[in-house]
């Protein structure tokens, strides 16, 4: 089983860091005494730097006249893109100038998704790029979107959050998880419950209150305490506590 797995996994070692405080706690079912620290995961800076909206948008060949929203990675049934559609039916009305990119792979049957888009009558206002995406073509969705949202309906962490540091977003995450550790709400973006509603009523909020740019100069404050640096720091604080 998975707990048996883990359980021969973590008698291996000599020290843990856990990423997020859900993942700390869980080291406690496997070990008491082992030494840990928790860091979360640093930046992922790999993609380039960030470019303008207006050169993302020519790159994605978009129009200049939408705002943009970004679904970003692998989609899976726990990432709740069920949920952003349903939540984004109940803001088209209200907000006509507004479009969601969703950027990454099916990993589940693509057909319940496209049904759900057109029973919700939003083919004309989701943009679909499904395909493979390639690393250097990360910044440009990033840098086209206003705001990136991650409705999970469970998770650990999402690397999805640090390359948002990374390009200074605002973002939308779901309370699962370690997500509402490293997004502290109404400051870099919103933690909201796992609901269409809940999601809909934040991102009605972000752009009836212009929270764009107070958000953006937010996250590049908060972003400094996720340095690779601060990692190593704590790499090295394991290694002294058990080497002798």
């Amino acid at each position: 089983s998975d707990k048996q797995l883990t359980h021969f996994f973590m008698n291996g070692l000599d020290a843990s860091i856990a990423q997020s405080n859900s993942v700390l706690k869980d080291v406690d079912l496997f070990s008491k005494t082992i030494p840990r620290r928790l860091c979360p995961h640093p930046i992922f800076d790999n993609f380039g730097e960030p470019v303008s909206r207006d050169q993302a948008l020519r790159y994605l060949g978009l129009d200049h006249n939408y705002r943009y929203m970004l679904f970003f990675g692998f989609i899976r049934e726990y990432k709740g893109l069920d949920i952003l559609l349903q939540a984004f039916a109940q803001l088209h009305q209200k907000h006509p100038q507004l479009k969601l990119i969703v950027a990454g792979e099916f990993y589940v049957d693509r057909k319940s998704y496209l049904n759900l888009i057109e029973s919700l009558q939003l083919t004309e206002v989701i943009e679909l790029r499904t395909d493979f995406i390639r690393d250097e073509d990360v910044r440009y969705y990033f840098c086209a979107s206003d705001l990136v949202v991650q409705p999970y309906k469970h998770a650990t962490q999402s690397g999805v959050t640090q390359i948002c540091y990374h390009f200074n977003k605002p973002m939308l995450v779901t309370h699962v998880g370690g997500l509402a550790d490293i997004v502290p709400d109404g400051i870099v973006g919103y933690v909201t419950p796992v609901s269409a509603d809940a999601v809909a009523n934040a991102i009605s909020d972000f752009y009836d209150h212009n929270r764009m740019e107070t958000f953006s100069v937010n996250v590049q404050s908060e972003k400094l305490k996720y340095s690779w640096r601060n990692m190593v720091n704590h790499i090295f604080d394991l290694c002294e506590e058990i080497v002798p």
